[in-house]
């Protein structure tokens, strides 16, 4: 399994930007499909975007596309996530999560990832 480390959380006012990065560790990063959920206490752990292993295909959660942005970095081993134009309503801890892959897909179930980093705190004041 890879190991992650996510960084760039902080408070924000809305209507402001923030870009997350996700570290891996390891060789083999680019055999990965990558994704960003969130979750606040006593929530669900909402799914936000997602990337395939060559970054060429993406997918986002209805309540943040058009505003957030995922990318990867593969020389990099990071996975990337552009916030802009935020709301209260995004403050969360931010988790990103890697899963092993064969092909060039995406996913968007939590339980289709087996690794996780320990996330990062966002939090957006009105």
């Amino acid at each position: 399994q890879v190991q992650l480390v996510e960084s760039g959380g902080e408070l924000v006012q809305a209507g402001g930007s923030l870009r997350l990065s996700c570290a891996a560790s390891g060789r083999t990063f680019s055999s990965y499909a990558m994704c960003w959920f969130r979750q606040a206490p006593g929530n669900e752990r909402e799914f936000v975007a997602t990337i395939s292993r060559s970054g060429g295909s993406t997918f986002y959660g209805e309540s943040v596309k058009g505003r957030f942005t995922i990318s990867r970095g593969n020389a990099k081993n990071t996975v990337f996530l552009q916030m802009n134009s935020l709301k209260p309503e995004d403050t969360d801890v931010y988790y990103c999560a890697a899963r092993a892959d064969s092909g060039d897909y995406y996913y968007i179930g939590k339980d289709d990832y087996n690794s996780w980093g320990q996330g990062t705190q966002v939090t957006v004041s009105s």
